[in-house]
């Protein structure tokens, strides 16, 4: 059924770009938007005033101040915005002559953190999430000639907030994805879900919506190349459901194969490429199509290559996937929040499983029911978005989160929440592990029993004692469940060179890459691996002078594309176990 008033499959659309340069104005007081007595101004920044006399007082103007690229963040376009948490006003100037026929919707890929949207001094709405996409109907809105967009972005840390106050990642704030107006017919397809049915592997079933005045329309699917054409007919409220089977070719790391998909209504079509794959488990095995995979992975963050900042375009999509698929990956794991939706379809092409995953991460406010609230929105966002990508095997709803009954309660309702979003994919979420007994770690998260597949962050070696302890550990489960270890490596400088015991020494890190690779041959339940992480990324909680300077460096891969001695051990390894 539908579950989000996100409009999805934006790049077959019809749209008109507000990507470039808007004018900002730096708000850390929030004068803009608030008087002396914290309430709402009537004239704030949003109505965007100019002095029309001479001796009129404005005391802002945005077409005399500076201004930054939309997509991008804030923080590494302005030195002095390197750390910057707090509001900037966005404005866009357009001219847009608007058809009798058509609607008009204002498009952001996402903007972090909280966004406040207003056209022409109007406020069309707020937004909350940094890293999942959102949009505001704008149809009759516009006046002919000039018009504007003001956003207010503000990224401040909260307690309340998912992500809390404590992560480690830099909080790139600012609109830090594209800007569209996307237009349709005055009833348009909104979405559809088209996958196949859980547990089959020929039977494709899923929902269309329509939005519009004429919601009772003929439904056409067409799949040309395997020559399939079903109908149906969406009722009163625009809603069909369909199930057909089909004769498919399934998409898999070694064949990412992609149909043209085709749906028809009497006033919109909608068109993807979408990939067709089961996914599933059988006690500690992962099953694609069918059969038992071993998931060679790295993690990644929505880090820039070679420059710093948020990753955006296709082009840094291709390059940490491409460097992913050298490794010899056919997995990936994007880290800690929903990444941008270039990535996901990239990796889809390339034939790259991902593990995807909302940013509930360490002490959230287990007990506010306004934080669950906002985690299921950004969840049910994310899957809205990405729903029809083969290469989405596993929705995680959480990472290095400390047991207790209010987290507990919290996230098994997130993991039902998602089966009730899409029961075709796996659960799962980072866990950690139980204090070692010896030498033996057990796998006992209670959060286990409501995971589909179990992920485990750990860091012997690196955090606890030296490179050979994983040497001495063995480890246990509870759960006749597969296995991911979702999280494990340690720092490296590039170009820095000591012992295999010399902190931060390319030797360092590749010693301890080969002792916890032969300490995974010996965890019989274990069927997929993300060592964290494929490239150096920015992070406030990396000080440390010369070795970090604000770059957390446990990557394979410095910031500068540079491979680390570690990355071909990783590599090594992988071919290894692609031919068992």
């Amino acid at each position: 059924m539908p579950i989000s008033a996100l409009i999805t499959n934006i790049d077959h659309r019809k749209t008109a770009s507000l990507i470039g340069k808007w004018q900002v104005i730096i708000d850390p007081m929030e004068h803009g938007l608030y008087d002396i007595d914290e309430v709402e101004r009537l004239n704030g920044y949003f109505i965007n005033q100019k002095m029309e006399a001479r001796n009129e007082l404005v005391e802002y103007d945005f077409d005399t101040g500076d201004s930054l690229d939309v997509p991008g963040d804030w923080n590494t376009q302005r030195q002095e915005l390197f750390f910057y948490e707090g509001s900037i006003w966005y404005r866009r100037s357009l001219t847009y002559e608007e058809q009798a026929d058509k609607r008009l919707f204002l498009y952001f890929g996402a903007a972090n953190y909280h966004a406040v949207v207003f056209l022409n001094g109007e406020k069309l709405g707020e937004h909350t999430g940094g890293f999942t996409p959102f949009n505001f109907e704008i149809t009759g809105k516009l006046k002919q000639g000039a018009n504007f967009v003001v956003v207010k972005v503000d990224n401040t840390r909260q307690h309340s907030a998912v992500p809390t106050k404590m992560f480690d990642w830099w909080n790139y704030g600012g609109l830090t994805r594209r800007v569209l107006l996307v237009e349709v017919p005055e009833t348009f397809i909104q979405d559809a879900s088209i996958q196949l049915a859980k547990d089959s592997q020929d039977t494709i079933s899923g929902w269309v919506q329509l939005n519009g005045k004429v919601a009772a329309q003929q439904i056409t699917i067409r799949i040309p190349e395997i020559g399939i054409e079903y109908q149906l007919e969406t009722n009163a409220q625009g809603y069909a459901k369909f199930t057909f089977t089909a004769d498919l070719e399934l998409w898999s790391p070694e064949n990412p194969k992609r149909y043209t998909v085709i749906v028809t209504a009497e006033t919109d079509t909608f068109e993807d490429e979408i990939g067709f794959r089961s996914i599933a488990t059988r006690g500690q095995d992962i099953l694609l199509n069918g059969e038992p995979v071993f998931l060679r992975g790295v993690s990644i963050h929505e880090e820039a290559p070679f420059r710093a900042g948020r990753a955006f375009s296709r082009e840094d999509a291709r390059t940490l996937l491409g460097w992913a698929k050298e490794l010899g990956c056919n997995y990936v794991r994007l880290a800690h929040y929903p990444h941008n939706e270039t990535m996901v379809r990239e990796a889809e092409r390339l034939g790259l499983m991902i593990w995807a995953e909302v940013p509930v991460y360490w002490s959230i406010d287990w007990e506010n029911p306004d934080t669950f609230a906002n985690a299921a929105s950004q969840l049910t966002e994310l899957v809205t978005r990405d729903k029809n990508r083969a290469a989405v095997i596993l929705w995680s709803v959480a990472n290095e989160t400390h047991a207790s009954n209010a987290r507990l309660k919290f996230l098994s309702d997130l993991a039902h929440k998602t089966r009730e979003l899409d029961p075709t994919r796996l659960v799962t979420a980072a866990l950690f592990h139980d204090a070692p007994d010896g030498t033996t770690i057990r796998i006992n998260d209670p959060l286990g029993e409501h995971l589909d597949v179990l992920g485990c962050n750990e860091y012997w070696g690196w955090y606890f004692g030296n490179p050979d302890l994983p040497d001495l550990l063995e480890w246990e489960t509870r759960y006749d469940k597969p296995l991911i270890m979702s999280e494990w490596g340690g720092g490296a400088l590039y170009g820095y060179h000591g012992d295999t015991l010399t902190r931060w020494s390319e030797e360092y890190q590749e010693e301890l890459y080969k002792r916890q690779t032969k300490m995974f041959r010996r965890i019989p339940f274990l069927r997929g691996l993300t060592p964290w992480i494929l490239m150096d990324f920015l992070s406030p909680r990396r000080p440390l002078p010369y070795f970090q300077d604000w770059y957390n460096r446990k990557g394979l891969v410095s910031n500068r594309g540079e491979r680390k001695k570690a990355f071909a051990v990783l590599q090594a390894f992988y071919q290894d176990l692609a031919q068992q």
